[in-house]
């Protein structure tokens, strides 16, 4: 079923089930009205539904942004927010910030990463990025804040292996959250892992490819409340394109942080990045990371959330991630029961990104 809608009207969905973070309601009404959802159907062009399935709009935790054409694919597979991990130069993000129709974007603008590791070997990274040392975390946070990052991207290796040290680490994080805002750390070996716990990162993006998480950092991880973006699609693309086994250790990382009870976030990786071993396709990846995080052992609904409502929260997006009065119209229709089969989601029949009708890919 294809669903026209005026841009900026007022369309009520009728017969539709919803996806409230657990199940499916039975079929009920949804109406968008401008660019939130309302609650009166009066005067709205009516659609009749049939049934389907009503997602909220996606978001992908973890992307990095190269231009509008990233935004339009996105929200072509239903992913209208993404969280943007490290785009640069900073003024890149300008053009894509609040585009009526598009798919909305948070930013951590430049990362923070250390002179010797392999992200100051990215073309125009390691002038602006680069931190030699705890007295230069303040100013270098405060210029992020300044420049609108909505939160904080710390780049960490294993210790040796190039990026900031503990004592830098711990300096960039309490000076993000002395100017509240959350810090996302880059760790995607066992070494830059137990670094990222012991600096007090809020988030830690990527799980090692290096060897299965230990029980005790599992532990960690569930007792002081850390939130996980594993982007499972970035790792087992890298671990395919370099010729690595392993992968199997990542999902079962993932299994375990699951099984402890981390919040678990749906994020790909998606990128354009010259010399990047792996590029995930922005918008269509965020449907093959929830297929792989059901591989890793959530339930399908627990994969679902792991795209909506968890990421809303846990980043403090309070008008979206669910479907309800006054929240975003950010919403996704789909011709089949993701609960019943995750691949589902990608049978996307219609898209609206704050009301808008969006053509989804492939129609």
């Amino acid at each position: 079923m294809t669903v026209d809608s005026p841009a900026a009207g007022k369309t009520a969905l009728h017969n539709v089930r919803v996806f409230d973070g657990y199940g499916l309601t039975q079929p009920t009404t949804v109406v968008i009205d401008g660019a939130v959802l309302g609650t009166d159907p009066g005067g709205a062009e009516p659609v009749d539904a049939r049934g389907a399935v009503l997602l909220p709009g996606l978001i992908d935790a973890h992307v990095h942004l190269s231009g509008p054409e990233s935004l339009d694919a996105f929200a072509a597979h239903g992913v209208t927010t993404a969280l943007d991990m490290a785009t640069w130069p900073a003024g890149q993000l300008t053009e894509l910030r609040n585009r009526q129709g598009a798919t909305d974007i948070r930013s951590a603008g430049p990362p923070i990463i250390g002179a010797g590791g392999m992200h100051a070997k990215m073309p125009g990274l390691a002038e602006a990025a680069v931190i030699r040392g705890p007295e230069e975390a303040e100013a270098m946070v405060a210029e992020r804040v300044a420049a609108g990052s909505d939160y904080l991207k710390l780049v960490l290796e294993a210790p040796g292996d190039g990026g900031p040290d503990e004592a830098t680490a711990k300096a960039v994080v309490a000076a993000a959250h002395a100017m509240n805002r959350r810090i996302v750390a880059h760790a995607a070996s066992l070494g830059a892992y137990a670094l990222a716990l012991d600096v007090g990162v809020d988030f830690v993006t990527h799980v090692p490819g290096d060897g299965q998480l230990p029980a005790e950092h599992v532990r960690r991880m569930a007792a002081e409340g850390r939130v996980a973006i594993p982007t499972l699609v970035m790792m087992q693309g890298i671990a395919t394109a370099l010729g690595r086994l392993g992968f199997a250790d990542c999902l079962a990382t993932v299994a375990s942080l699951h099984s402890r009870g981390v919040p678990i976030l749906a994020g790909t990786d998606a990128n354009s990045t010259p010399g990047v071993p792996f590029q995930p396709q922005y918008g269509a990846s965020l449907h093959r990371e929830l297929e792989l995080l059901v591989t890793a052992g959530l339930p399908p609904a627990e994969a679902l959330r792991a795209a909506t409502i968890l990421p809303a929260e846990h980043f403090g997006l309070t008008d979206r991630g669910v479907i309800a009065p006054g929240k975003r119209a950010d919403l996704v229709l789909l011709d089949g029961n993701p609960l019943a089969d995750i691949r589902a989601t990608r049978r996307i029949t219609a898209v609206w990104c704050a009301g808008t009708s969006i053509t989804p890919a492939g129609r």
